[in-house]
């Protein structure tokens, strides 16, 4: 088996080749792609309780203030 070496880009999922480069139709082709170049994508977790008991702690307070409060 012989080896062609060739460099392409990828765009939304497709793998565009040079266009100077003409593969017949269901040609077994191999990808390789660099450690290095994969794109790691961002993660945000979210917090969780060791203990779910401590929900209670968290609990929200809501109070009004007056607008005849004075200083």
């Amino acid at each position: 088996m012989s080896v062609l070496a060739l460099e392409a880009i990828v765009d939304h999922g497709l793998i565009h080749l040079p266009p100077d480069v003409k593969l017949p139709d269901r040609t077994r082709v191999y990808i390789i792609v660099p450690a290095n170049l994969t794109q790691k994508k961002a993660r945000l977790l979210s917090p969780r309780l060791t203990n779910p008991e401590q929900v209670r702690d968290f609990v929200m307070e809501v109070s009004e203030e007056r607008s005849d409060a004075g200083l």
